[in-house]
């Protein structure tokens, strides 16, 4: 099977914890950071995951924010993975920004022109990926 999504992470479960209706599934990937997804009761089941199974973490670019100088900062969003911008290409309105994580992945960001210009990303530039754990899909 082929995806447009631009983000898809290798990783083991580490942890499921079911809920009345949904569950949290934190992956660990292999370069040592965490990805967390709310997903169904359901969808566990159906997918069979558990502790130590191997899955993927999968998330559109467009659900990537891009922040500077987050680290450490109470949000909400339970992904907050830092790197350093490799590479940014300009569009007409948006501009994909990849981010490097220390482990070695490289996340995908689809934001506004306008955000890239204003937050100076450019190779180099330290930077947190940030994904809302409802936002990122699991596959086995």
């Amino acid at each position: 099977m082929k995806i447009s999504a631009r983000n898809v992470f290798e990783g083991k479960v580490q942890n499921v914890t079911k809920g009345a209706v949904n569950a949290e599934v934190t992956l660990a990937l292999t370069g040592g950071e965490h990805i967390v997804s709310i997903i169904t009761n359901s969808s566990i089941d159906s997918l069979g995951l558990s502790e130590g199974r191997t899955a993927y973490a999968i998330i559109k670019a467009n659900e990537v924010i891009v922040g500077k100088g987050v680290d450490g900062s109470k949000l909400s969003a339970r992904n907050v993975l830092a790197g350093e911008v490799i590479s940014s290409h300009d569009g007409a309105v948006n501009s994909e920004v990849a981010i490097k994580l220390a482990g070695g992945a490289t996340v995908i960001a689809s934001i506004t022109r306008v955000s890239v210009h204003a937050l100076g990303l450019q190779k180099g530039v330290k930077v947190s990926a940030i994904v809302n754990a409802s936002n990122v899909l699991i596959g086995v």
